[in-house]
């Protein structure tokens, strides 16, 4: 990827989205320093086209710029965690609710179901993590707008961080991987209330487990 490609506005959107797919992936930590430098020739782009990248993740809220130190993958908060949740709740439960019969994003949710119970064999937490944003993603793809399936990549990008953050992978993920299978079969068989229903709990007992994280860490 080069800043020949397209004009600067689109490519930097373009590398803020391959940064955030980095931090739904987990493959940064909260409170890592960005090396401008070294990302910008790691995605063959000029110092300007990142910063504008950075500038975009960081009116998002997932990173954060330091005075006199530079870019930083931001601390989540415990207000933050509660309103990632909010969104959630609101835009994740509706989307399942309303979704259609046999919608194609069902068969994405089943993919990322099997994505994680294979890893989960390994196990490979990192990988289950990632199944887990997948999934969530599909379900938001059952409303069939393009802009929610864009702004919910920065919800997850938050919530990976946030995942990331409590060094504990296994506690956050394992706990939801059969519970995962058992929406997509409720999603299968057409039931979408009672899906949307169960999904309403699942995100209450996941807000819960996760809260409770960052309280034994000390997190506020």
């Amino acid at each position: 990827m080069t800043d020949t490609e397209g004009d600067g506005l689109d490519l930097a959107e373009r590398i803020a989205g391959v940064l955030r797919e980095r931090l739904i992936t987990g493959a940064a930590v909260p409170g890592e320093q960005l090396s401008e430098a070294a990302l910008a020739s790691d995605l063959e782009v000029s110092r300007n086209t990142l910063r504008e990248a950075f500038r975009i993740l960081i009116h998002e809220g997932t990173l954060e710029r330091i005075p006199n130190r530079g870019v930083f993958v931001r601390v989540p908060s415990v207000s933050s965690i509660l309103d990632v949740f909010r969104v959630r709740r609101v835009i994740e439960v509706a989307a399942v609710r309303e979704a259609l019969p046999k919608h194609p994003a069902i068969a994405d949710a089943r993919d990322a179901v099997e994505r994680a119970k294979q890893a989960q064999e390994i196990p490979e937490w990192t990988i289950v993590g990632t199944a887990n944003m997948e999934f969530h993603s599909a379900l938001v793809s059952l409303a069939d707008s393009p802009r929610l399936n864009i702004f919910f990549q920065n919800v997850l990008a938050e919530l990976r961080i946030a995942f990331v953050s409590l060094h504990s992978a296994e506690h956050l993920h394992a706990p939801f991987v059969e519970q995962n299978e058992e929406l997509t079969v409720l999603l299968e068989q057409g039931r979408m209330t009672e899906a949307a229903a169960e999904l309403e709990t699942y995100l209450a007992r996941s807000e819960r487990l996760v809260l409770a994280s960052f309280g034994r860490m000390g997190q506020s």
